[in-house]
């Protein structure tokens, strides 16, 4: 993703998206400056705090078995689950002792260049909001539940805390190739909705799964999805879905395997043979994949999410 001997790049400047980059236009808000970071961690009233305790513990019934030790681990060490939202001071101090990581505050979705730059320099950033009752089982944006307890805990494993850097720095090359929606695959297939092989099973690495009941329990033991074998090249041509549960999950066989799969491949020649659009649909299996699980697509035949169809 960066070079190792010679950065290409600075890092430790704010990158410019230019006009020649597609990316979702994104209104700042009035409170934040450039790096969107907002002043401080809001105060979050007793029943938002009830919010995340309540989510907290649905998904402690269904992650055991199902989510990978490295996550099970990273939650242990940060004690999530003491009560209420964490504090952003606390835990970027016991995270920063860990793996040199920090959380910060942001109002909601932020622009991808300001994203990768924060990544860049082992920032992660965190929706200030939790989501209301009226929303509890699904919601779009990423609030401080999917950001906090969802993606926190995997950056306590040193291997996928420099992944996760990496990804942040493989940004600029996406942009200079305006190759953002490539790279997004990378980041919807692993850090999101992930899997990974631990002791010959399949467990959950990804926040998009570990943040919700029934992802979890979907992505590691229904029938309906694909479980593909992780190639960086398939993943990065394949569209994904944003709204609904995966059609397909790509899995990998350590974080370390990860980590070169990446770090070790030459973007710039990707990116020169890379068609502005995705090559492969969401429910696709093709010829080069080593398949796990070949899926019967039963949930998505019968109309996902919006036709009340089981998740099975």
């Amino acid at each position: 993703m960066s070079d190792t001997i010679a950065p290409e790049f600075d890092y430790a400047r704010l990158p410019e998206a230019g006009g020649h980059v597609f990316t979702a236009p994104l209104r700042r808000p009035d409170l934040v400056g450039a790096d969107w970071l907002e002043p401080a961690q809001r105060a979050y009233g007793a029943d938002e705090h009830a919010v995340w305790d309540e989510l907290f513990a649905r998904q402690m019934q269904v992650l055991p078995g199902r989510a990978a030790s490295a996550f099970m681990t990273g939650l242990e060490r940060l004690d999530l689950g003491r009560g209420g939202v964490p504090d952003f001071a606390r835990l970027s101090a016991e995270l920063g002792a860990l793996t040199g990581w920090s959380v910060v505050p942001v109002p909601s979705l932020i622009p991808d260049h300001i994203f990768f730059w924060h990544l860049a320099n082992r920032r992660f950033p965190a929706g200030n909001f939790i989501r209301s009752r009226q929303c509890f089982d699904y919601i779009q944006e990423p609030d401080v539940f999917h950001d906090v307890f969802g993606h926190v805990p995997m950056l306590t494993d040193p291997m996928f805390a420099d992944y996760m850097q990496e990804y942040g720095r493989a940004g600029w090359k996406a942009m200079k190739y305006n190759r953002l929606k490539a790279l997004g695959a990378l980041y919807w297939y692993t850090v999101e909705f992930g899997l990974l092989l631990e002791h010959g099973e399949v467990r959950a690495y990804g926040a998009g799964i570990l943040s919700g009941p029934t992802e979890t329990v979907y992505s590691v033991s229904a029938a309906s999805p694909n479980r593909i074998m992780l190639h960086v090249d398939r993943v990065m041509r394949t569209d994904y879905v944003i709204d609904d549960l995966q059609p397909t999950y790509f899995v990998i066989e350590s974080f370390a395997d990860l980590y070169h799969q990446t770090v070790e491949r030459d973007f710039d020649r990707l990116y020169r043979s890379l068609g502005p659009g995705f090559t492969y649909a969401n429910t696709a299996v093709i010829d080069v994949d080593d398949v796990l699980q070949r899926g019967t697509q039963e949930y998505w035949l019968r109309g996902g999410r919006g036709s009340g169809a089981e998740p099975v």
